[in-house]
């Protein structure tokens, strides 16, 4: 009975140390192994058995992508301007052995690295620069970092500098310099909109005259044509009016022709025309000697007249 008993605690005592050394390594994780204090090896996700009192874990290492925000380190520009400036570092570990053996503290090893390099860099740059330089800074740091920890199984994977914080008086002056800045580029921009208002105004006054002068170069010219017109239409009636009176005449010689005169009517005619051409303004009157045989003629034939 006594032997069962033993047997039997035993046996749950098996099972127990069993139960306590069997190990699941989850998802992102790994644990350092070491058997009799020396390093054994690496066990990554799944299950794995324990030898007990002869293996021992390690460390337990988390291969997530880590963020580690450092207080603000004290730096002096190479203009000797001291401020404050800190950073945040991203990180990875991708060998959990170098992770575990590579250094004591790697955290603070770390810190220690980020704020030496800060320094340096900071060193060779002026207050504007460091300023105005963050992706020079952030690339420069990760640079010396991911190179420094490399021997310690850890990827830097990102630096960022999160704030820097100069001293105050020179925050003012940089107040007073960015709302100089502001005025002085508010002043340009009144001016360059005057200029430009101005610019406007003298190149619509200018399109004015110009409308107006060509206004009054196609007024002459309508002007003239209606004068070109008028006169144009005045020729054409007086040449109109001639016409006519040659038409007359040459339609009464016409008929004149016609009727076949004799001499007596033709000379009557010519006095006629005498008269007429005399208009009562002449003061002496030639009249040819076939005429003035005629006119006696012609005055008996009137007082004939006169006695019928």
């Amino acid at each position: 009975m006594l032997g069962k008993i033993i047997i039997g605690l035993l046996v749950l005592i098996f099972i127990a140390l069993v139960a306590t050394n069997i190990r699941i390594v989850p998802q992102a994780r790994a644990y350092v192994i070491e058997r009799l204090g020396a390093y054994n090896g690496t066990w990554q996700v799944g299950l794995h058995f324990k030898i007990p009192l002869i293996d021992k874990v390690a460390r337990k290492v988390s291969l997530k992508e880590k963020v580690i925000d450092f207080p603000p380190q004290p730096v002096i520009t190479k203009d000797n301007v001291t401020m404050e400036i800190d950073t945040v570092v991203y990180f990875q570990i991708t060998d959990p052995k170098l992770y575990t053996y590579g250094v004591e503290s790697p955290m603070d090893a770390i810190e220690n690295l980020t704020a030496t390099t800060l320094r340096n860099i900071i060193g060779e740059l002026e207050l504007d620069e460091s300023l105005t330089s963050r992706e020079h800074i952030n690339t420069k740091i990760r640079l010396v970092l991911d190179e420094a920890t490399d021997p310690w199984g850890i990827k830097i994977n990102r630096v960022e500098v999160k704030n820097i914080t100069p001293p105050k008086d020179i925050q003012m002056a940089m107040e007073k310099q960015m709302r100089a800045e502001r005025e002085r580029r508010e002043a340009i921009l009144k001016a360059e909109g005057e200029k430009k208002s101005a610019v406007l105004i003298a190149e619509g006054n200018k399109e004015a005259v110009i409308l107006e002068a060509e206004a009054n170069k196609a007024s002459k010219i309508l002007e003239a044509e209606a004068r070109k017109e008028a006169a144009i239409r005045e020729a054409e009636g007086q040449a109109e009016a001639i016409r006519m009176v040659q038409q007359a005449t040459a339609d009464g010689i016409k008929m004149l022709v016609e009727s076949q005169p004799n001499k007596e009517i033709i000379a009557l005619k010519s006095l006629d025309s005498f008269a007429k051409a005399a208009d009562g303004q002449a003061t002496k009157l030639i009249i040819p000697s076939e005429i003035s045989g005629l006119a006696g003629l012609a005055t008996s034939i009137k007082e004939l007249v006169k006695e019928d």
